[in-house]
């Protein structure tokens, strides 16, 4: 192989790394916000798949409510997966 052919390879690799790592940032920094703009009323689905409705959100927990019977879990912000807004906006799309 020539050095041309080599340093076509390496822009290529580099430009796909940057291209994968920028839409991971803009990926994380939509899930932040949507942790963040969390309220009391909200519909949400933790990672591991249980769904309830917010009654309180702190710095970095949320208590939500899982069925009639009020049972109330607390989990980290970074353990809710969607909420129901997003959920609804994902599907319009």
């Amino acid at each position: 192989m020539d050095q041309i052919t080599i340093i076509i390879l390496v822009v290529m690799l580099v430009a796909f790394y940057v291209f994968q790592m920028r839409s991971n940032k803009k990926k994380k920094k939509q899930e932040e916000e949507m942790r963040n703009s969390l309220t009391a009323g909200d519909t949400i689905t933790t990672i591991g798949g249980i769904f309830g409705k917010v009654v309180s959100v702190s710095d970095d927990s949320i208590v939500f409510e899982t069925s009639e019977d009020r049972v109330r879990v607390e989990v980290a912000k970074w353990a809710i997966s969607t909420t129901g807004k997003s959920a609804q906006q994902e599907a319009q799309k």
